[in-house]
Parts: structure tokens; sequence; C-alpha cells
């Protein structure tokens, strides 16, 4: 079993140490609760519109015509949608932050929340393919606030409790998705569903997914007014930030690694915790992309850390697939392989995985991780994705022979089995939260991501290469799945069923190059 390697010390050495850094271990700050809501709030609404129209995307594209009347064409063009909105987000989120830096925090978590307010609504109006294409993209360039928010949480926040903050962030994120795929389900269509009350006006027939796409503007509008009135801007002035900064390099560094090494739980096979960023690198994210360019970027291209970034990517790119796969199929016709559900089916299967998923991951994974260790619990999770796409297969053969408890039975099995696929990756504080009991809720790839920086200036420059090829994967993901979901009803390629064998082939393939893996993870002091 991979384990993470313990430092070699002995009782005394390690009393005494232990000792030296219960001293020096700052007192926890008392969290901004006020402040630390109201971001959370502001998050949770970006997360919403984006997975609102996931369960009747697809009813969308094919009600707008684009398709010439041929189902079997549904998956090239839903697949763009999503796509584009992960494409321009990624090219903008960074530049969203750089205007963070100059004009403050809290004007772009406002234009952020306007624009995204406007977008959903614009594309709940949207009846032709070109409107949906312009509405999703204005929702990915305008979804930006993510990193705003996290350099605010980080600003409100110090070395004590900035873990304790963060660790709150996946909960707004679950909440957003649950909430998301719940309203896009029950409330599409709603004249067709309520004939007796909300069939009576004429805007519903008219526009049948207006009604999700208000009801999540809504959210985000009155996370906007929450934040015009209650939130004070966290940014400081650039000389005041910068006494501080000079101030952190004396004072706060010693505190913040004295705090990173001094939680040890008795039960964790962790003793030795990496260096962690301090505040004032990770308070000033794009400062600290400026000094990480001045380094020796060749520096990262090793197979220390080109391998985990490369299974990142790979990683990413999977589960993109199968969150796309999912409402696609489900409302494909069962005389193509489909289950023939409808949107209000879609949104309520996909919100209870959401909801399942959380909680799951929050109380199974640092248990998991201390069972099998690092490598085994990423082999064995990543393995579990062989079951949810050979699930597809199976249920479009139940349901064309209406064997319905069967379907479900395996419907069930393949959302459980996401769920412990999904142990691989999932969200995580910034590094220098990686100190806190909450903060082993971070997924094995992610381990190895950080493990492999070969020092302390490279650690951002790292996580930066990681990210930026998640980012890629995460747009080329929908286009690929859904053009060969579309691709193998139109040829009839193994009946249909090809897209789900060749995603398969390429799960088996990734799992093949992890043996490539470190088998232990050896944290030395950056």
């Amino acid at each position: 079993m991979a384990q993470i390697r313990r430092a070699s010390q002995t009782s005394e050495e390690k009393q005494s140490s232990e000792g030296e850094l219960i001293e020096a271990a700052p007192l926890p700050t008392p969290l901004p609760k006020t402040q630390l809501a109201i971001l959370l709030l502001v998050q949770m609404p970006e997360q919403l519109t984006a997975s609102v129209i996931y369960p009747f995307v697809n009813q969308l594209v094919r009600s707008t015509g684009i398709t010439g009347g041929d189902e079997r064409k549904t998956g090239y063009y839903a697949g763009l949608i999503e796509s584009l909105y992960y494409a321009v987000e990624a090219v903008t989120i960074l530049q969203w932050g750089r205007v963070s830096d100059r004009i403050g925090r809290k004007p772009v978590i406002l234009v952020g929340l306007f624009g995204v307010t406007l977008s959903i609504v614009s594309f709940g109006f949207s009846n032709q393919f070109w409107m949906i294409i312009l509405s999703r993209c204005a929702q990915g360039a305008l979804n930006g606030n993510i990193g705003v928010v996290k350099s605010t949480m980080t600003e409100i926040t110090d070395a004590s409790n900035v873990a304790q903050a963060f660790a709150w962030l996946p909960l707004a994120w679950g909440t957003g998705y649950t909430l998301g795929f719940l309203i896009g389900g029950v409330l599409s269509d709603p004249a067709d569903k309520w004939p007796n009350s909300v069939g009576h006006y004429p805007l519903f027939h008219r526009y049948p997914y207006f009604l999700p796409c208000i009801v999540a503007a809504s959210v985000s509008t009155f996370s906007w007014l929450i934040t015009l009135v209650f939130f004070k801007e966290s940014m400081r002035s650039t000389a005041s930030k910068n006494r501080s900064v000079s101030h952190s390099d004396n004072t706060k560094k010693s505190p913040m690694r004295a705090a990173t090494i001094h939680y040890q739980p008795e039960d964790t096979q962790i003793d030795t915790i990496p260096h962690m960023l301090d505040e004032a690198e990770i308070a000033s994210p794009v400062s600290c992309s400026l000094e990480s360019t001045r380094t020796d970027f060749r520096a990262i291209l090793i197979p220390g850390v080109m391998i985990p970034v490369l299974h990142y990517g790979l990683l990413s790119f999977v589960d993109q697939c199968m969150l796309v796969l999912m409402p696609l199929m489900y409302s494909t016709s069962r005389s193509l392989g489909g289950l023939g559900f409808s949107s209000n089916t879609i949104g309520l299967v996909m919100s209870v995985w959401s909801m399942l998923n959380g909680m799951i991951q929050v109380y199974m994974f640092p248990r998991l991780l201390r069972k099998f260790g690092p490598k085994r619990l990423y082999i064995i999770s990543f393995a579990f994705f062989l079951i949810t796409f050979s699930a597809f297969p199976l249920m479009g053969y139940m349901a064309k022979r209406e064997m319905e408890a069967g379907m479900w039975l395996i419907l069930c099995v393949q959302l459980v089995a996401y769920i412990a696929a999904y142990i691989t990756y999932s969200e995580l504080p910034p590094p220098s939260c990686l100190h806190s009991r909450k903060s082993l809720l971070l997924g094995c790839i992610i381990l190895y991501v950080n493990n492999g920086a070969p020092n302390k200036d490279l650690l951002g420059a790292t996580n930066g290469l990681a990210q930026m090829l998640g980012s890629v994967m995460r747009a080329v993901g929908p286009t690929v799945v859904s053009s060969l979901f579309a691709l193998s009803l139109e040829k009839d390629l193994l009946g249909g069923t090809a897209v789900y064998w060749i995603m398969c082939t390429i799960v088996m393939v990734i799992l093949g190059c992890s043996t490539y893996l470190p088998k232990t993870l050896t944290w030395t002091s950056l």
C-alpha cells in the first residue's frame, strides 16, 4: 500500500519540536462571519446558473430546429453550447482577477453578478441557436468571480483561520449545483406541466425554459443586492498592501509555517506537511504570477510534475464527458438507446447525485486516504468510471425492452459508481490551507500535483499549469463526447453505443498510465 513517508525523528525530538510548534502556532482568529457568508452567497449563483441548463439543454436544442428534426444530431450542438462556456470562462477569468487588483474586489463582484443575471435571463429568452450560443458565451465571460472571491477570502482572513474559511467553499458550490439541477428540471416547460395555472400565460408557451432561468437570475439578483448593501471592500491601498507584504515577510511567514506543521491528527499517515504559500503570496495572485514567470519555467517540465499534471487534465476530460453524457443519454428517445427521461426527471436524478456526492466526499475521503494511500485510492476510484460508462448501454438495452426495475437499479449503480470515481477529482482550498483537518478533502491527483513542485517558487506555476490544462480539457470534453454520441447514433456504430466503449477504452489507457505515478508521496521542505 502506497503510504506517505514518515519523517524520521526520535520521540524526544518530536516532543520537543511539537512543544515549540504549539507555542509558535497562532490562536485562531474569529472568522468574519458576515463577510464570509456574503462571499459564499456570491459563489452559489455562479454554480447555479452554470448547472441550471443541464436538465433541459438537449430539449432546447431540438426545439430550435437546428437539428432538422433529427434527434440523433442533438449532441453536435449541445456539446458546443457547453464547451464554449468553459472556453470563454478560461480565457477571461484571469483578466477579471487583474481588474480587481486595480479597482477593487467589490466592483468586480457586482459586475460579475449583474452580468451573470443578464446572461441567464437572455438564455431563457433564446429560441434560436445563435441566441443560445451568444448568451452562453456571455455567461462564461462574466462568470469570473471565483478567482476574485478566493482572493477576497484570503484578504479577510489570516494564517490562523484561512483554512476554516475556505472549507466552506465546497458547500456553496455543491448547493449551487444541486439547486441548479433541481430548478432546471422541475421548472422547465411549466405550461405543459401545469396547464391550469402557468399554462394560462402565453409567455411560458413561447419560452418554455424561461421560468428556471428567471428563478436562477433572481438568486443572482438577491446576491447582488446583499453584496451592494452589506459587503465591505477587502482590498487595501497599494501602499498599505506593500507595507503588509513587507511586514508579513518578517512576522507572518513563521507563524504560518508553524501553524502548517502543527496540526497532525493521531490517526493520519501524514506526519510532514509541505511548505505552504504565505498570506502575502496568496493575497496578491497577479504579483505572485509575475514572480513565478521570473523563475525558470523549464524547471517544471520534468516527469515528476508533468505526469500528475497530465493525469489531472485527462481526469478533467473524463469527468466532464461523464457530466455531459448523463443528461444527453437520459433525454434521448428509448428507440435510439436512451432513457426518454423528461427534463423534470433528469433534474431530480442529477440533483440527488450532487447532494449525495457532496456529503459522501466530506466524510469518506479522509478515511479512504488513510486506509488505501493516495496511489491505490486514485487507481481504485478512477476505475469506477468503467462502471459509469458501461452502465449507459445496459440501461438503454433495458429501457428498450421496458425492464423498468432493472433500468432504475443500473441507474442507481451508475450514480454510486460516479460518486466513488469523483474521489479522484474534487475541489480544494489553496495551498496555504493544507494544514487544516478539513483540507484533507482534496482529490488524490491534487496531492500528486502539489508534491511534484520542485520548490516553493514553482508551486504556483505547477498548480497554474495543472489548472490551465484542466480548463482546456473541460472546454474540449463536451464537444468531443457529444459529437461522438451523435456520430454513434447517426452511423449506428456498435448499435449506437460506440461512444461508451470509446470512453471505457480511454479510462483503461489512463489507468495503465497511472502506474507511472510515484508509489509514495515524499513531502520535502519547500
